[in-house]
């Protein structure tokens, strides 16, 4: 059976071996993705949608930033599945490859900004925590709103730079040099600095957590033997430790999803890929979808604000929905229906 290989050389930029990475070569297996891609997609715009709206609807809840933190995470988790869906599927389902070159670094461009931020942010909440725990006296001091939104900015215009540098000229058509197997247009040397970001990224949130894991496995302590003196100290203490380990969970989560992607990506610079991995790769890679659908989940079931602030919100629309059955042209278009009948 013939294969469509990928040349060695710069020749893999021309638009004609744009087909090479399509490599869903059953119809099933395109329904598959376009199935897993079109669910998990709508349920994390959703699901994320409405943590967004939870923060920033509570007065109480956006001033803190550990909160814009989290809503910075939703952010990106609904931008790379709203650009990561569109593209992948036109992609990889309907075989379109009829755009040029600069519009595929660009979608690829946006998911690399939103993949990346979702990680910054993910590190910025870890040393909110980290600062929280250690130095709770201090906190309020050092984290600030303005220095929490100054740090958004920096983040996201820091991951949308470094994604975006193949659309201005670090690609392999430009260059003349390596491309990478997985993605096309892109260059091995980037896939490879991005990747050392990426791994940098992680190891210095899975550090992070590490230690505010111990500060707070030591506060957990000193509040059992201190519990009558404590009071609203470690009311507060106990929220810091509970969010805490929140975010582990979502660290957790964002690691067992993205592995397998990161590892195939690591692995196709130093060996050739064969067609069954690049289809295995494109099936983990829906795995980032399932990832940012599951974090808003993780949210709402161990944040007591963000689940106080969902109860609030779904007990407003419970009381709009009986006032509306229970209002006057309810009950005269019910009566009139009556004697109609």
């Amino acid at each position: 059976m013939d294969t469509c290989r990928i040349p060695e050389n710069a020749s893999k930029c021309s638009g004609n071996t744009m087909e090479c990475f399509m490599v869903l070569s059953t119809q099933a297996q395109k329904i598959s993705i376009g199935i897993l891609c079109g669910l998990f997609g709508t349920m994390c715009v959703f699901e994320n949608s409405l943590v967004l709206y939870l923060i920033f609807s509570s007065p109480g809840i956006r001033k803190k930033p550990s909160y814009l933190f989290i809503g910075s995470l939703a952010l990106a988790d609904i931008l790379a599945s709203i650009i990561f869906v569109c593209s992948f599927v036109n992609f990889h389902v309907f075989n379109e490859a009829g755009f040029s070159k600069e519009v595929f670094l660009l979608q690829l461009g946006g998911v690399n900004t939103s993949f990346s931020a979702s990680l910054s942010s993910l590190l910025l909440t870890a040393l909110d925590r980290y600062i929280s725990i250690s130095r709770p006296s201090e906190y309020k001091l050092l984290m600030t709103r303005k220095r929490a939104w100054t740090a958004l900015g920096v983040l996201w215009a820091t991951c949308a730079t470094i994604a975006y540098l193949p659309l201005l000229g670090w690609n392999c058509c430009v260059l003349d040099s390596a491309c990478s197997e997985l993605f096309p247009f892109v260059d091995d040397n980037y896939l490879s600095g991005w990747l050392c970001l990426i791994v940098l990224l992680l190891g210095c949130i899975v550090y992070a957590y590490a230690h505010v894991l111990w500060r707070a496995r030591q506060h957990v302590a000193y509040m059992e033997k201190h519990q009558a003196q404590a009071g609203k100290q470690n009311t507060r203490m106990r929220m810091d430790v509970m969010l805490a380990k929140t975010l582990v969970m979502v660290l957790a989560v964002l690691t067992l999803c993205w592995s397998p992607v990161l590892a195939l990506m690591i692995y196709s610079l130093f060996a050739r890929l064969s067609d069954r991995l690049r289809k295995v790769f494109a099936f983990c890679s829906t795995l980032c979808l399932l990832n940012s659908m599951v974090n808003p989940v993780i949210y709402a079931l161990r944040s007591k604000e963000l689940f106080s602030s969902l109860r609030r919100v779904f007990s407003h629309f419970r009381r709009q929905l009986k006032a509306s059955e229970e209002s006057p042209e309810a009950e005269s278009t019910h009566k009139s229906s009556v004697l109609e009948t």
